[in-house]
């Protein structure tokens, strides 16, 4: 056989191939299988410092454009490979294309990519979408690949023995029509499994994040609880999980004397409580709606914890959820009577995105330690790291006193002449777990400020929701600037020194036209 004709017929049967196993791949994901369509970014994310993370995200359009340029990607460069793959394997059979290669080619197509796999994605084989804990979901994930390859290794033998099996021909003309009959049939055949794999595709773009990933609460519609289904959200995954509580469990161990498992249903025995607590994202900016507040119930984290029994070289608390998230706080907040697992949110059970079957609720950390989808309290020392800890976020995580204005919007005007009344300015302020004691307006860009009213406080744990009215004197452009004095008598200020990875600090200002 020519080497031409070989690289052919290996070319078009690594591609054939390639697309046969991306189909597998997304099959799988369906079923709520890890597969390295997604489990390649979580890997890769963590090695990306949050400045160039953050510059990456702002030059293609957002998070989510972010996700499905990484998906996108992982699949274009499978079928690269895949062509690449079999056009050497195609090469190395040309003198002997029939010579059976089952052995070998699984060696090299199942064996080899698979301890690869092993060796560069161990940290997150955990990832299950549909709750398995963290060592079946291990297994699922590599059985799932190896599926995967196997795909991939018997698709390429045989779609190139099919298309270099010998035919009657004269032997000057080694691309004859029964060698172009096949090689239609098998692209035929890999336009049909691309076809699959498209519709597939559609299927989990519909149930993906995107249609609510960065989910912004803010602005007039703002209520001190906030709806469930307007409640920020933030996600790294592109498909969140959706729990089955019946193959869930959750594990506590560790740095523990006592190792324990839990079902779901073991869990509700303990004593309930309920905390209403408002979370924030740690890159929510000052004019931003990555916050809400919620009522949340379950019961504190120390009840799991002290029946653990913390070895003295504990110091810190990794929090591990089933899409391999992780994440970490310190033992002391662990073991405090605020720091919730819960189960409930606003009344229902949680939401899946919000992080059915569990989560952690961590009074006063920005959003990033609540974990969602929670599998494993893991008790380890003051080494350990999570997911964007690893990747450089922080070092504090504390969120830091905060106020924005919602009414009216920045940019509004007014006619002195048409007012039939005050304006009407409303606004939240939050503490962390520190509360809210004062909010303060100025209208002239911080030089005079006066007092607003506190019509919602929502206690030590939540945000406080306030309002004034202003009537101007006289028309101009307005400046309008909130500040917030926490439960502690700390007032709201900008802090040069702060990492801008442990979220921004200063003021939320707006301005406001009025004309004659």
């Amino acid at each position: 056989m020519s080497r031409a004709r070989a690289l052919f017929a290996g070319l078009l049967a690594g591609v054939v191939a390639a697309i046969a196993m991306t189909a597998m791949m997304l099959l799988l994901a369906c079923f709520g299988v890890a597969t390295p369509l997604v489990i390649i970014g979580d890997r890769l994310s963590v090695f990306i410092p949050p400045g160039p993370f953050l510059s990456l995200m702002g030059k293609v359009g957002g998070y989510n454009h972010l996700k499905q340029l990484g998906v996108g990607s992982t699949i274009a460069g499978q079928l690269v490979v895949g062509a690449i793959g079999g056009a050497i394997f195609g090469f190395c059979m040309r003198r002997n294309p029939g010579k059976p290669a089952t052995l070998s080619t699984i060696a090299l197509f199942v064996v080899l990519p698979l301890i690869a796999v092993v060796i560069a994605l161990w940290p997150v084989h955990g990832t299950s979408y549909v709750g398995l804990p963290i060592a079946p979901a291990r297994l699922v994930t590599l059985v799932g690949f190896a599926l995967c390859v196997f795909v991939f290794e018997r698709t390429l033998v045989l779609g190139f023995q099919f298309l270099t099996r010998p035919t009657i021909q004269r032997e000057d003309r080694e691309f004859s029509p029964a060698i172009g009959r096949r090689a239609f049939l098998l692209s035929a055949i890999g336009v049909a499994a691309a076809g699959g794999g498209v519709a597939l595709a559609r299927k989990l773009y519909r149930a993906a994040t995107f249609s609510y990933d960065g989910t912004q609460y803010k602005g007039r519609v703002v209520q001190p609880i906030t709806p469930n289904d307007l409640f920020y959200c933030v996600t790294k995954n592109v498909v969140d999980p959706r729990v089955d509580v019946r193959l869930w469990h959750l594990e506590v161990n560790g740095l523990v004397h006592n190792q324990a498992t839990w079902r779901f249903q073991d869990l509700t025995g303990f004593s309930a409580v309920e905390h209403e607590t408002t979370l924030m994202c740690i890159s929510n900016g000052l004019d931003a709606g990555l916050i809400s507040n919620a009522l949340w119930k379950g019961f504190p984290l120390r009840d799991l914890l002290k029946q653990a029994g913390p070895l003295s070289a504990a110091a810190r608390v990794r929090l591990h959820g089933v899409d391999n998230y992780t994440d970490t706080i310190p033992l002391e907040k662990a073991m405090e009577p605020t720091t919730l697992l819960a189960y409930e949110m606003n009344g229902v059970p949680l939401p899946d995105r919000h992080g059915y079957p569990l989560r952690v609720i961590v009074p006063g950390y920005f959003g990033e330690k609540h974990v969602k989808w929670l599998t494993r309290i893991e008790v380890t020392d003051a080494n350990a790291k999570g997911f964007y800890e690893t990747q450089g976020w922080g070092p504090d995580f504390m969120t830091p006193t905060r106020s924005r204005i919602d009414v009216p919007d920045h940019e509004s005007w007014f006619s002195l002449n048409q007012l039939s009344g005050a304006i009407e300015v409303k606004g939240m302020a939050y503490g962390g777990d520190r509360g809210i004691s004062r909010v303060e307006v100025s209208f002239d860009d911080g030089r005079i400020w006066r007092d607003a009213e506190i019509y919602y406080a929502g206690g030590d744990l939540a945000w406080s929701l306030w309002k004034t009215d202003w009537m101007p004197e006289q028309p101009g452009n307005y400046t309008l600037v909130a500040r917030a004095t926490d439960g502690k008598g700390t007032v709201q200020k900008w802090e040069p020194d702060r990492s801008p990875f442990s979220g921004v600090t200063g003021f939320h200002k707006i301005v406001v036209h009025v004309a004659a």
